[in-house]
């Protein structure tokens, strides 16, 4: 998740930082692509890892645990980055080091998670048992050095392209756009190769005696990824020059006397004082929104593989189903992308249908919470027309029925339309109130981030334990998220203000995004 608490910073030596003409967008078409390169691994992880963690051994309660990197990273790693690239005197300039350090950290990385199954038998796993605690830590490792080093790369990305439009507002609209465009390119060509079965025999090696054939589908998406993040960010760096940043040592000092207090995390804790009514009410209804959210994007292919599909984790009964589950909820996952883009771009008409952003985002929300609600129902469903081949329960149980898994589809599908507004409405309506209001338009928008990965954290550390007291299944969280959402809802309709009408307009141009 992306944290704006950097913006204050971004506000000084603007002379020194900020080129007299904004680049050419062919140059900033080239730094939004490296967007692509980036949500195609997010897309992984968000559809294979956790499958792939309780395939190592980690039980489905504490699989959550694992994914308290994203908001972690997300609340400190950005703001840190940001904070010093915006000072880094490196000749290559000040944003390129990190996103080329990013990147090869993000290689890194995949090299970790890809191959943790053999490097753990390598040092003294016992594939006969269940858990695998040398290839678990391996993993864990490079799980979070993955989302540690994804979170470099996007705020220098999304910094350079402010720097590339040079305060040119309508090109800065365009430049998150295209980056808005090819998150959503990424997110599509991620689902599609986690949904394929037959990626492993590209990367015939990747199948091995720790490693079966879902593990080294894994590896192979994990291959793409970095060959497709590499390639985009090499011929970035090469094709866009930024230049050094020479520091004026006088402002140096001014700024140093005037932030000494206060450090970038702390600007963030010193902005709730500022806060008026509105941004707390716009708090709450986003805390909600992402407690309703964040189970399901948690859990999403899980439910698909042993709820929907019947099966279950490792290479006993009923394994194949589950990966079948898997594949076919990483398909899911690109149908809700399609809809979450194709949305996005009409996200200023359905404002003007239903008569206003605060009215559009609590529609939403109620959507959202009746298709948590129904993930119970397309399990029932599932459930009592479950069949096995010849009767045999201790067989792998036959796929669902293609009106099931044409619920499933829809549902995925229809869950983009309030994930496009999630990612979009409740940024710039924190833009506004703190326009409204006087606070500080990047304390706001910092502390809205906060909003974000703390239910986050929450649920990445209770879904797993709430969901195993009530069976182990995936449901119960889905429940608790539809509760939420239902009240983030309600809440937005009744009690957050709507925006001035001459700003309205800004609350469908402004993006925001969810790691």
């Amino acid at each position: 998740m992306e944290s704006l608490s950097s913006k204050k910073s971004n506000s000084l030596h603007v002379e020194a930082l900020v080129p007299n003409e904004s680049s050419p967008v062919r140059k900033i078409i080239v730094v939004a692509s490296i967007a692509a390169g980036v949500q195609f691994g997010w897309a992984l992880q968000l559809s294979l890892l956790t499958p792939y963690v309780q395939l190592l051994g980690i039980p489905h309660k504490w699989s959550s645990f694992i994914w308290l990197c994203g908001p972690i990273s997300g609340m400190l790693v950005q703001p840190f980055v940001g904070y010093h690239s915006d000072r880094c005197t490196s000749r290559f300039g000040r944003r390129r080091p990190f996103i080329a350090a990013g990147a090869i950290a993000v290689a890194v990385a995949v090299f970790l998670i890809g191959f943790a199954a053999d490097l753990g038998h390598a040092t003294g796993d016992d594939l006969a048992m269940q858990s695998r605690p040398r290839a678990i830590a391996i993993f864990v490792v490079g799980f979070w050095i993955l989302d540690v080093a994804n979170n470099m790369l996007q705020g220098p990305c999304r910094a350079l392209l402010a720097d590339l439009s040079a305060g040119d507002h309508k090109k800065t609209r365009k430049a998150n756009a295209f980056f808005s465009f090819f998150m959503a390119v990424g997110n599509v060509l991620g689902y599609a190769a986690g949904s394929y079965s037959g990626l492993h025999k590209i990367f015939p090696f990747t199948v091995t005696k720790a490693c079966d054939i879902y593990c080294a589908n894994l590896k192979s998406c994990f291959f793409i990824s970095i060959i497709l993040l590499l390639t985009l960010t090499t011929i970035a760096l090469i094709y866009v020059k930024e230049r050094a940043f020479v520091r004026d040592e006088k402002k140096l000092e001014e700024e140093e006397e005037e932030t000494v207090t206060i450090p970038c995390f702390g600007e963030l804790l010193g902005a709730f004082h500022e806060l008026k009514k509105p941004m707390w009410i716009l708090l709450l209804v986003t805390c909600l929104n992402w407690i309703a959210w964040f189970p399901f994007l948690l859990f999403d292919t899980d439910w698909m593989g042993k709820e929907v599909y019947g099966g279950s984790v490792g290479n006993g009964k009923a394994s194949k189903a589950y990966d079948k589950g898997v594949r076919a909820g990483a398909l899911g996952l690109m149908l809700n992308s399609v809809v979450l883009g194709v949305t996005s771009l009409g996200v200023e008409i359905l404002a003007r249908v239903v008569g206003s952003v605060k009215r559009l985002w609590g529609i939403v929300n109620f959507l959202l919470a009746i298709s948590l609600a129904i993930t119970v129902l397309v399990t029932k469903m599932a459930q009592h027309s479950r069949h096995f081949p010849d009767g045999d329960i201790n067989a792998d149980p036959l796929p669902p029925t293609a009106a099931i898994k044409a619920a499933a589809f829809t549902l995925f599908s229809l869950l983009g339309i309030p994930l496009a507004i999630t990612y979009s409405i409740p940024f710039a309506l924190a833009s506004i109130f703190s326009t409204t209001t006087g606070a500080g338009q990047g304390l706001s928008l910092g502390v809205l981030n906060l909003a974000i990965v703390i239910p986050q954290m929450i649920v990445s550390v209770l879904s797993g334990p709430w969901d195993d007291a009530f069976g182990g299944g995936n449901l119960p969280a889905f429940v608790v998220g539809a509760v939420a959402a239902a009240a983030s809802g309600i809440l937005c309709i009744v009690l957050l203000p709507s925006p001035p009408p001459e700003l309205a307009k800004a609350a469908t141009t402004t993006g925001g995004g969810f790691h």
